[in-house]
């Protein structure tokens, strides 16, 4: 189906949006009234730059505050709308959209809404104009879509239809299914969003919160099924506020908006993509750094063993069981220290997850290789994280390690090292939602609900998507504004047997774990019970401790290199979670030692 968004979903002046929305693939616009007004084109302009841009414009909005008032107040209204109505011709806009009314004058009388609403669209007519009649969530008289329905039904005019927005529809809690008796041909628009699942003056929520379908908690996908029902072969619009969006850039946002149109799509059954192809594991983090010592003295530290390099990069390959990690002084390294660049993904079919992530707009990485490297298909996360899709150790396909050569390293690796347990990657202020989207769609993970924690220079958001059986987990956080820079380390979780053990080996070879405070230890005391000398074991080592109804949690971490720290994690009977309720704890003691090394 078409595609279309609202100019008021995205920042800039008017020509920057339309630009951004021609570029996302979008195929018409709605252009909100105030975007016009504050352009320096005229409405002829506006059109023929539209044209250029391969756009229609499939809606302009919004007239308020019409409907269902005292007469001498009507005649003014159609005034105005007939103003409105000639600069849609010269837009080339056929479709208008009337909200309904908030007015203090506005009454509760359906049959002189009714009226009133067809005298409009007899004005409308004469200029080859449709109204389509919206129930606001916050509406005066008319709050709801059924509502508003029985209101146009009862017009009876054939320039009059209605306008379906899930928000105002879901955030009110209605039962969509009752859209199946409105006829498809009196549905004149349908404009989508979704919004987090808050409990809020649903006016501030609107305005404030609304995202992109399958970034937020409602069932957006099964709304759209109900009106496809009907016959409605109208375009699929966006219509978001959002403070964030607002403040982006024009352009990824827009193709954060056109991914999401394209799987909901895909979940509806109007598109058909690539299949997703869930990853099985983490083959590897790579991390890219001026100087190797520091963070190389660290993996050493941790019971890793530097077991190859690359034979035509500056890439050393550093392995624990199966937790591996590149460490790269290339060129691209970032004088601010170690960071961590890229995530390789096992998956059971590399090729597939890439057509998959290319469908969903995932920018494809070209890859610098010699002529021997393994051909690597990568996508670059909205982070700019970039991700790499393998398969390592099957004969069938190439193998990133090919690209490794053998050096001599001294002793085994940490025989309790497991794998890479998860990788926590702080999202850019404007990424948070367009992340858990893109990991939700491109690489068909699950995303759990959202977690607020408390830092002691502000509330961070964090959300994880996780394969169903664990085997990936990335935790997903980001700041409470724009220039926060109280969380700007990212972490590789590092899953071992024994913390206990792994946390003792870690410090007898010189390196520093992140020491706890004691306030943290009484209060554990308080609400576990711990085996004789358990609890003074964790408080000596810095050893951070959950439990839930599936198991308990213990782990410490590393001081922070660069912009990087490992953290130890110890998962029994099931426990699932990451220890969030620790977290507050373990931000304010990075922050002293943050204090005390002036880092």
């Amino acid at each position: 189906m078409r595609t279309c968004i609202a100019t008021v979903s995205l920042s800039g002046s008017l020509t920057e949006k339309l630009t951004a929305a021609s570029r996302g693939g979008f195929g018409g616009v709605e252009i909100f009234e105030n975007d016009l007004l504050a352009s320096p084109l005229s409405p002829e302009e506006i059109r023929a730059r539209c044209v250029d841009l391969g756009l229609g414009i499939d809606l302009y909005q919004p007239m308020r505050d019409i409907e269902a008032v005292p007469e001498d107040e009507f005649a003014r209204n159609l005034r105005r709308a007939r103003h409105k109505f000639g600069v849609m011709r010269r837009l080339g806009a056929d479709t208008v959209l009337v909200c309904s009314s908030v007015s203090p004058l506005a009454v509760d009388d359906d049959a002189l809404a009714a009226e009133q609403l067809s005298r409009l669209a007899d004005l409308a007519q004469d200029f080859g104009i449709r109204v389509a009649y919206e129930a606001l969530a916050w509406g005066r008289h008319v709050s709801t879509y059924d509502h508003a329905w029985h209101v146009v039904e009862t017009a009876d005019h054939p320039a009059l239809g209605t306008c379906l927005d899930s928000f105002h529809i879901l955030s009110r809690g209605s039962d969509p299914k009752g859209i199946e008796g409105i006829p498809g041909e009196k549905i004149f628009f349908l404009q989508l969003a979704d919004a987090p699942l808050l409990a809020m003056d649903v006016l501030q929520w609107s305005r404030h919160y609304r995202c992109f379908p399958g970034q937020g908690g409602f069932d957006v996908a099964g709304l759209v099924r109900h009106v496809l029902r009907t016959g409605y072969a109208g375009p699929l619009s966006l219509e978001v506020f959002n403070d964030v969006f607002r403040q982006a850039e024009a352009g990824p946002t827009a193709v954060d908006a056109h991914r999401s149109l394209l799987v909901l799509q895909e979940a509806v059954g109007l598109a058909e993509l690539p299949a997703p192809v869930v990853p099985t594991g983490v083959a590897f983090a790579e991390l890219v750094t001026p100087d190797a010592e520091p963070v190389s003295e660290v993996l050493g530290a941790l019971g890793f063993a530097r077991t190859a390099r690359h034979r035509s990069k500056p890439v050393d390959l550093w392995q624990a069981g199966e937790a591996r990690v590149l460490v790269n002084t290339g060129p691209a390294a970032r004088r601010d220290g170690t960071g961590l660049a890229a995530i390789g993904l096992e998956s059971p079919d590399p090729a597939g997850a890439a057509r998959r992530a290319e469908a969903l707009l995932a920018p494809v990485l070209p890859r610098r290789r010699a002529s021997e490297d393994a051909p690597l298909d990568a996508v670059a996360a909205p982070d700019g994280t970039e991700l790499f899709f393998c398969a390592t150790g099957r004969p069938e396909l190439p193998d990133w390690r090919g690209d490794f050569e053998d050096v001599e390293h001294v002793g085994p690796a940490a025989p309790d090292m497991r794998r890479i347990d998860h990788l926590a990657l702080v999202q850019p202020w404007h990424h948070f939602d367009e992340a858990t989207l893109f990991h939700r769609s491109v690489l068909g993970l699950s995303a759990q609900e959202s977690v607020d924690v408390a830092d002691p220079y502000g509330l961070l958001r964090s959300r994880a998507v996780t394969a169903a059986d664990g085997s990936v987990r990335i935790a997903l956080s980001v700041g409470a504004a724009p220039a926060d820079d109280t969380v700007r380390a990212q972490h590789i979780a590092l899953a071992t047997d024994d913390v206990v053990a792994a946390a003792r080996r870690f410090r007898k070879a010189g390196g520093l774990l992140l020491a706890m405070p004691a306030n943290y230890y009484d209060d554990l005391a308080a609400r576990f019970e711990f085996a004789e000398g358990e609890l003074e074991t964790y408080r000596e080592l810095g050893i951070l401790y959950d439990r839930d109804r599936c198991g308990e949690f213990r782990h410490c971490y590393t001081r922070t290199v660069g912009r990087v720290f490992f953290e130890l994690v110890q998962r029994d009977g099931g426990y699932q979670g990451y220890g969030a309720q620790n977290a507050p704890v373990r931000l304010a003691a990075q922050h002293a030692a943050r204090r005390l090394t002036g880092g």
